[in-house]
């Protein structure tokens, strides 16, 4: 049975979910863009509760009422605005009402009277802090600290007096505050040297520490707890692997905490029964792929978590914590499609260049034959980001087309310890793209693979690997997709959001000390080299990479070869809606069936 994209991509999926005494919260895509849905009790149709032609961002239970809080942004702006929902009525409110500013949810107060945020409505380029009565809006807010940089907050202290800060310097290079409400002095309680990540930190029970993630000494992620004054005690070693995450229930001790085996989520929940100590409860029945998104109920006895693998669609499952029995809640559908029928990937490596193993992902169709099977190498965004064995819609069509699936994990991807994120910075940006000849060449050596019909996909930063590896090896491809991509680093930092360049010239270099580097690399100066058709595809909203980007890389290519060009004017950094997201890959399959 064949079906088309428009089929695979109203797959849909149930995630981000947030348990209480009220039921189930949660989004989902049902509509064609992510809306908040309740559930009272597993396996029945859900609630539908807001009905945006927009996307919803995030959603969370007040602790106290039968309310909700959540963000939406505008046309994928990435200027989100809160609201508040009120389940018994249905009435909606807004929270903040500055469109113009991005505002990053920071949590109920523990009463559920105000809430808390960072937004940069002063200064567009730095984050300040905000609490604000729930009833309140816009301008009434207090601005209860100025900050200089990427701040975000993480939640408010038990007894609601104090608030964590998070604040990033880079994306390896993080530090944790405690702003006091009363007073407003902001204690910094992690002074160091160098890039050290401070990551998902949580208040421990009566907030006396805080249990987050970091990398403080070591090259993985370790579970740990850090004291008020400062004093960092190893909980859990991370090993080889990355802890990815911890969730903490402050007035239980119950705790859940992954860790990133190869892609894959082991995860782990127990009581502290200590300050550093854990008894582990058995591991909870959630099978093998990726699991996160924890949300303990309001006595941590249970939680929810959304559960996704490559051949099963994101859904939502809620956990005994003790018994480590699961339940799913959530039955997002799979559009008609047999379950059945959707490919599960292999995990495998290759040697690069210089010796260094190289993870990916790769999946083979049904329909593979022996030298006739095409392929296309799908390269994640970031870079400091990792493919790991998730749903994708638009793979599975693919896979059901005929195509293999290629999913690399070149230096610089995180999830393998610190050493390897880093083998990708600045001068050693085209490593990276080094990294995806020596896949290809693998690809090569697989028997099911025709090497002559290989083309390269990817998005964001995965974007610019896509031009430069089209650039930099122009005889390994038979055409490219280049999805909201960098193709030039000088104008990308001239014109990204002011909130973002120092955190991007962290990674890629500064335009001050490293313009000519940057120019180097950027495959808008290398075009002459290209030999595949492309097809270039952004959305004129991107706040993150402008669609100058698209605009360039198309007129210089098409001097060279056949370059097709779709920009969505109602899109941001990616396409959310449905008839979008339709377009767009249809528009793909027919570019790839044509050259591929």
């Amino acid at each position: 049975m064949s079906f088309g994209i428009d089929r695979y991509l109203n797959v849909r999926s149930a995630y981000g979910a947030s348990l209480s005494a009220h039921g189930l919260a949660f989004l989902m895509d049902t509509t064609g863009v992510p809306q908040v849905w309740t559930l009272d009790s597993p396996g029945r149709w859900p609630e539908q509760r807001t009905f945006s032609d927009e996307r919803v961002t995030f959603v969370t239970w007040s602790p106290e009422r039968p309310e909700l809080a959540f963000g939406m942004d505008d046309g994928g702006n990435e200027r989100a605005q809160l609201f508040r929902l009120d389940t018994e009525t249905g009435e909606i409110h807004p929270l903040t009402g500055v469109p113009e500013a991005k505002h990053r949810w920071g949590g109920w107060s523990p009463d559920g009277e105000r809430i808390a945020f960072a937004s940069n409505r002063r200064d567009e380029s730095v984050f300040d802090v905000y609490v604000q009565g729930r009833e309140e809006r816009g301008d009434e807010a207090e601005l209860v600290a100025e900050g200089d940089g990427w701040l975000s907050l993480v939640g408010w202290s038990p007894d609601g007096t104090r608030l964590l800060v998070h604040e990033a310097h880079a994306s390896f290079d993080h530090d944790l505050h405690v702003l006091d409400l009363g007073t407003g002095e902001m204690a910094h309680l992690t002074p160091h040297e160098g890039a050290i990540r401070y990551s998902g930190p949580e208040w421990g029970p009566d907030g006396e520490a805080i249990y987050l993630v970091t990398d403080e000494g070591e090259d993985t992620l370790y579970l740990a707890r850090l004291g008020l004054d400062g004093e960092l005690t190893v909980v859990e070693s991370g090993g080889e692997w990355n802890v990815g995450g911890v969730a903490l229930d402050e007035e239980s001790g119950t705790v859940a905490y992954s860790r990133n085996v190869d892609g894959y989520t082991d995860l782990t929940v127990g009581k502290l029964v200590g300050e550093t100590e854990i008894e582990e409860f058995p591991a909870p029945e959630v099978g093998k792929g990726i699991a996160g998104g924890v949300s303990f109920d309001d006595g941590g006895e249970r939680f929810s978590i959304t559960v996704t693998g490559t051949s099963t669609n994101p859904n939502v499952f809620v956990v005994d914590a003790e018994s480590g029995s699961a339940e799913r809640w959530t039955r997002a559908p799979t559009a008609g499609i047999p379950d059945g029928s959707f490919v599960d990937a292999d995990l495998v490596r290759f040697e690069s260049f210089d010796g260094l193993s190289v993870p990916a992902f790769f999946s083979l169709p049904e329909s593979a034959t022996e030298g006739e099977t095409p392929v296309i190498v799908d390269i994640h965004g970031g870079p400091e980001s990792q493919r790991r064995p998730s749903f994708s819609s638009v793979k599975q069509y693919f896979l059901h087309r005929g195509y293999a699936y290629f999913e690399p994990n070149v230096r610089g991807s995180s999830g393998y310890g610190r050493e390897y994120t880093h083998l990708d910075d600045v001068e050693k940006r085209m490593d990276s793209v080094a990294d995806i000849r020596a896949g290809v060449e693998w690809l090569h050596d697989h028997a099911a693979v025709d090497p002559d019909r290989i083309a390269v996909m990817g998005g964001s930063y995965g974007g610019f690997m896509v031009l430069a590896s089209m650039t930099e090896y122009p005889d390994l491809w038979a055409a490219g997709v280049d999805i909201v991509g960098i193709a030039n680093f000088v104008t990308f930092l001239e014109n990204t959001g002011d909130w973002r360049r120092e955190l991007r010239e962290a990674e890629y270099g500064s335009l001050e000390d490293d313009r000519e580097f940057l120019e180097e690399i950027s495959p808008i100066n290398r075009i002459e080299s290209i030999a595949a058709p492309l097809f270039v595809l952004h959305g004129a909203n991107d706040p993150r990479v402008p669609v100058g980007e698209a605009e360039q890389i198309a007129e210089e290519a098409a001097k060279h070869v056949p370059v097709r060009k779709l920009i969505f004017e109602d899109e941001g950094h990616g396409f959310t809606k449905l008839e979008n997201r339709i377009e767009a890959y249809s528009a793909i399959a027919e570019f790839l069936d044509e050259h591929v």
